[in-house]
C-alpha cells in the first residue's frame, strides 16, 4: 500500500482532497492498483472492511489521459455495480506552496437546534472549465464564527502555477448522514487571496445562490476572512538531510511481565539458537536504516517495566548498559549487545509506561529547538507487547511532543490486541491529550511486527520509517526554518 486517502463518511459519490504522491519513472511499467474500499470501523487493516470495487492501470495510462475514468470491478472482467472511479494527475514541478489562514464572520445558521457546523471546500478550474477540488478543511462543530486550522496546498496543486486561475470557496454545514447544506460561495485568485498580510485580512461576501434570486434584501450568508496567505518554498527531506540535520535515534525496549519468562522459548524475549527474536529484528531494521542519518552512531538505549539491580525497583527508563549518565550504544551492534547482555540481569514485572521515556526524548528535543535551527531531528523506537497502562499520560507526552522535533515509532510484538497503539497512531483522526487538546501533527507511527513476520526485513524499515520524512518537514515548516545550508538551487 503507497497511500490512502481520507475517510468520507455516508457518501455515494465521494471526491477526495486528499492528493496521493506518486514517483513517476518513465523507463519503468509502473503498475498501480486502486481499491475503494466502506469503512465502518476503527481498524487500520482493510480486511475486515467491505470491498466497493477497484482497479488496475499502469502509471503511464493516467499521465497520458488528462482525466482517467473507469468502471469499479470486483474482480478482472466482474463490474462492481455501476460505479466509477476517475482519477486526474499532474507534475509536481514547483516546489512552492500556499499557506493559508481562513475564518468566518456571522455565518448562516443552518440547524434547527444548533449552530452551524461550517467548514471549507477550496476548487479549483481546470482548463476544461471543470472545478477540482484541492483543500477540505475540518469542520468546526456548533459555531458561526470559525477559525480554521492553518493549512498549506502545494501551488501546482492549488492553481497550477496560475496565481489569475479562478478559484472557488465554498462553505457548508457539515451533517453527519452526508447531506451537507451550502451556505455559500464566492471566486477570487491567488493574486488577490495574496493581499491578506499581517493585521489586515481579505473578505470576501459568502452568497448563497438561490438565497439571492429568491430575496431582494438578501446581503450575504456571512463573511468569509482570509487572514493570511503566503507563497513559500517547500523544503523537501533530502534538503533538510543534506543541509546538516542530524536525525537522533533512541531505542525504548519493553521488558514487562506480559512478554513471558525470557528463558521460556515461548517468551517474546526469548532468544532462538539462530539469535533472534522479534525485538531484536525490530532493532536490526529501523536501526540499520536510520543510524545513516546519524553521524556519530551514539545511540541511547533504555528498558522498561522491569525490576533492576542491586535495588530491585521497577524502572521506566533504565539504561539498557546500566551507564545512566552515559547511555549511549556504539550503532545498532551496540543496542544489540547491551540487550542480550541485560535481559539475564533483570526480572520482567510492570506496568507498562510509555510517558517517561517519550518525555525523556522530548527534552532533549525541547533543548534542540531552542537553538531555533533544523539541525536536530529525534526519533524514538518503542518496541512492545501491546499492553499499556498510562495511555492518559502517554497520550498528554505525545501532544506535548508534536511541538517538538520528534518522531515515534511504536513497532508491536507478539499477538496481543494493539487497539491502544492504533488509538495512539493518529491516522484515524487527531490524537487529543485527556484535556481535549489536539496534537500539533502527526508524529506516532504504529506498525504490527506480525504483518511482516514472513516478509523481507527491508519491508518493515520501509513501512515504520515512510512517515518520518513528512513528519521531520512538516515540523521544521510549521517553525517556518530553512535547512541549515540550503541547496545551491533554492537560495533563490
Amino acid at each position: 500500500q503507497l497511500d490512502r486517502t481520507e475517510r468520507i463518511k455516508n457518501c455515494h459519490n465521494p471526491e477526495f482532497s486528499k492528493k496521493l504522491v506518486v514517483d513517476y519513472y518513465f523507463e519503468k511499467v509502473q503498475k498501480l492498483k486502486f481499491g475503494v474500499y466502506d469503512i465502518d470501523n476503527k481498524s487500520l487493516e482493510l480486511n475486515d472492511d467491505d470491498y466497493l470495487g477497484g482497479i488496475e492501470c499502469t502509471l503511464g495510462q493516467i499521465v497520458s489521459s488528462s482525466v482517467f475514468t473507469r468502471p469499479l470491478e470486483l474482480k478482472e472482467g466482474k463490474p462492481a455495480g455501476k460505479g466509477t472511479i476517475t482519477i486526474s494527475a499532474e507534475e509536481i514541478k514547483d516546489t512552492r506552496v500556499v499557506c493559508l489562514e481562513i475564518g468566518a464572520l456571522h455565518l448562516d445558521k443552518k440547524d434547527l437546534f444548533g449552530k452551524s457546523d461550517p467548514f471549507l471546500e477550496l476548487y479549483k478550474q481546470s482548463d476544461a472549465g471543470t472545478w477540482q477540488l484541492v483543500y477540505r478543511s475540518e469542520v468546526i462543530k456548533n459555531n458561526l464564527n470559525p477559525c480554521w486550522r492553518k493549512f498549506s496546498v502545494p501551488l501546482q496543486t492549488f492553481c497550477g502555477g496560475d496565481f489569475n486561475k479562478p478559484i472557488k470557496v465554498q462553505c457548508s454545514d457539515h451533517d453527519s448522514d452526508g447531506s451537507h447544506d451550502l451556505i455559500g460561495v464566492f471566486e477570487t485568485t491567488l493574486t488577490q487571496l495574496q493581499s491578506a498580510g499581517a493585521g489586515s485580512p481579505v473578505e470576501f461576501e459568502c452568497i448563497h445562490p438561490e438565497k439571492k434570486q429568491k430575496k431582494k434584501s438578501y446581503k450575504n450568508s456571512g463573511i468569509i476572512s482570509i487572514k493570511s496567505c503566503k507563497v513559500e518554498t517547500e523544503y523537501s527531506f533530502l534538503d533538510y538531510v543534506m543541509g546538516g540535520c542530524q536525525i537522533n535515534f533512541t531505542v525504548g525496549v519493553d521488558f514487562t511481565g506480559s512478554n513471558g519468562d525470557p528463558r521460556s522459548p515461548d517468551s517474546l524475549h526469548y532468544i532462538s539458537p539462530d539469535g533472534v527474536n522479534e525485538y531484536l529484528i525490530a532493532i536490526w531494521s529501523v536501526g540499520s536504516v536510520v543510524q545513516d542519518y546519524d553521524t556519530d552512531k551514539l545511540f541511547p538505549a533504555f528498558g522498561f517495566g522491569a525490576q533492576v539491580p542491586p535495588s530491585w525497583q521497577v524502572s521506566h527508563e533504565f539504561a539498557l548498559n546500566f551507564n545512566p549518565s552515559n547511555p549511549y550504544c556504539q550503532g545498532i551492534q551496540g543496542i544489540v549487545d547491551a540487550y542480550r547482555q541485560t535481559l539475564p540481569q533483570i526480572r520482567l514485572y510492570g506496568p507498562t509506561n510509555f510517558s517517561p521515556i517519550i518525555n525523556h526524548v522530548a527534552r532533549f528535543a525541547a533543548h534542540a529547538a531552542q537553538q531555533g535551527t533544523a539541525s536536530q531531528y529525534f526519533i524514538l523506537l518503542i518496541i512492545t507487547d501491546g499492553e499499556i497502562t498510562d495511555l492518559d499520560q502517554t497520550r498528554q507526552a505525545i501532544v506535548n511532543a508534536s511541538k517538538l522535533p520528534m518522531s515515534i515509532i511504536i513497532v508491536g510484538v507478539g499477538e496481543a490486541d494493539f487497539k491502544a497503539m492504533e488509538f495512539l497512531d493518529g491516522d484515524n483522526g487527531v490524537l487529543k491529550s485527556p484535556a481535549g487538546e489536539p496534537a500539533a501533527r502527526d508524529i506516532v507511527q504504529f506498525v504490527p511486527f506480525r504483518q511482516f513476520k514472513n516478509a523481507p526485513r527491508e519491508a518493515l524499515s520501509q513501512m515504520v520509517l515512510a512517515e518520518v520524512p513528512k513528519q521531520l518537514v512538516s515540523y521544521y515548516r510549521l517553525q517556518g526554518w530553512p535547512p541549515v545550508k540550503l541547496p545551491d538551487a533554492k537560495k533563490m
